[in-house]
């Protein structure tokens, strides 16, 4: 009988580290991350070898100090009284209402572009392919300043508004004055309000919350989650029978009766701009830099947006399409609901990266004077402090967040979305 051993394990030599699969890529990569901290331990040390020999430190205590400058549009309270760290505060929520309205009214044209591309009309497909082509093929600085000179020159004066027989008048019943500093819209006002609520108390971040504000959002929130109560016994009841109830009048009688009760409970009331000397006052006041920056990067964006979606509705079967057509559905309806769900999945992750450049791109607003982030913190702050590595550093940092929170929002939406294969 012949027996058969195994063969002797061969024994670890250094050799093996660069001619054994099993090892080199382990070896490869252990080599690089250590090339990597040296490179990173050499750059800090030169940095802080060189801010020694200028007398410099590293100290971030400057943020306490008062700024000393004034902020020409705020979305809380402040003045140049006020510290630099809530300067940065309001440049930072000045960015974020830039990126919010920016990404909502890009998605929003980039979609109807997008589907307007493929239309059978011959003179619709090639305007909107003029506008993609027209807008993603000039930087988009040029744009915003393009469009703040268009506000500028084209738009008319406080004065105009003045007179018997004035050379501009008001919009919308005399409640929206579009001049060339700015838009004065109507404010909500509340005879019976329920005050504010101080967060953060005298931090330098503290601002306040209108209670009104909250409960206005808090029972359209409720009526959400009502409207979808009612979706979903619709969708039981036409499972169940094959005829689907209607439900338009509980979803508008949902939506509305609780919003007009808090309403009228509340004393809603708006608050009419009205013209007092070489302007005007009241009302809630757009500069024209936010609305030219918000402009054009909506418009810039959504060229992206608009080729993003085209090849999204490429992508899906035109089988597709001719079933539902078959089924008697009509061309909105297919387009609704069975193209555009199937492509999301082919949108939503080109899309993310759409939503990141509005984002960092919103720091071109020191082109028009709109004082964001970079225009703060990293701008006047900066110049002020002559700390710029740490200003340079915290403004990095903020941008990677704001980056970093949309791509984890859009990953998860994107995940809600998907096909689920079975």
């Amino acid at each position: 009988m012949t027996t058969i051993s195994d063969p002797p394990a061969e024994s670890f030599k250094l050799s093996m580290l660069i001619y054994d699969t099993r090892y080199r890529s382990m070896t490869i990569q252990v080599v690089a991350l250590i090339g990597f901290m040296l490179l990173v331990g050499f750059l800090v040390n030169n940095t802080a070898q060189n801010l020694a020999t200028s007398g410099k430190t590293v100290s971030f205590g400057f943020l306490a100090n008062p700024a000393g400058y004034d902020i020409n549009q705020t979305l809380i309270d402040y003045n140049n009284q006020h510290s630099h760290f809530r300067a940065s505060f309001v440049g930072l929520l000045n960015t974020l209402l830039v990126a919010v309205l920016g990404c909502i009214t890009a998605t929003v044209i980039g979609v109807i572009i997008g589907v307007l591309r493929l239309s059978p009309n011959w003179l619709i497909a090639k305007l909107t392919a003029v506008y993609v082509e027209m807008f993603r093929n000039v930087p988009v600085l040029l744009w915003i300043v393009f469009s703040m000179a268009i506000l500028i020159e084209t738009l008319p004066a406080p004065r105009d508004f003045r007179g018997e027989d004035p050379a501009a008048t008001m919009n919308l019943f005399d409640s929206v004055a579009v001049t060339n500093r700015g838009v004065y819209v109507p404010e909500a006002l509340f005879s019976r309000s329920l005050g504010d609520v101080h967060l953060f108390g005298n931090s330098p971040i503290r601002f306040d919350i209108s209670l009104d504000l909250v409960l206005i959002l808090a029972v359209l929130i409720a009526s959400i989650f009502g409207i979808r109560a009612v979706r979903t016994r619709a969708d039981a009841q036409q499972e169940k029978t094959g005829v689907r109830p209607k439900t338009w009048y509980l979803t508008l009688g949902i939506l509305v009766v609780p919003l007009l009760v808090v309403l009228v409970a509340l004393g809603f009331h708006l608050g009419y701009p009205e013209l007092k000397g070489f302007n005007f006052s009241g009302g809630t006041y757009l500069r024209n830099s936010l609305i030219a920056l918000w402009l054009a990067l909506s418009l810039y964006t959504a060229a992206f947006i608009a080729e993003n979606v085209r090849a999204g509705i490429l992508a899906i079967s035109k089988g597709q399409t001719e079933a539902a057509a078959a089924l008697g559905l009509r061309s909105n309806r297919i387009m609704s609901l069975v193209i555009l769900p199937q492509a999301m999945r082919v949108i939503i992750p080109p899309l993310i990266s759409q939503y990141l450049n509005l984002t960092k791109n919103s720091s071109l607003a020191i082109a028009v004077g709109y004082m964001d982030l970079t225009g703060t913190l990293m701008g006047i702050t900066l110049n002020q402090t002559g700390k710029e590595l740490e200003t340079l550093l915290l403004g990095m940092l903020v941008y990677l967040i704001i980056s970093l929170s949309i791509s984890t929002l859009m990953n998860w939406y994107n995940n809600r979305v998907k096909l689920v294969e079975r």
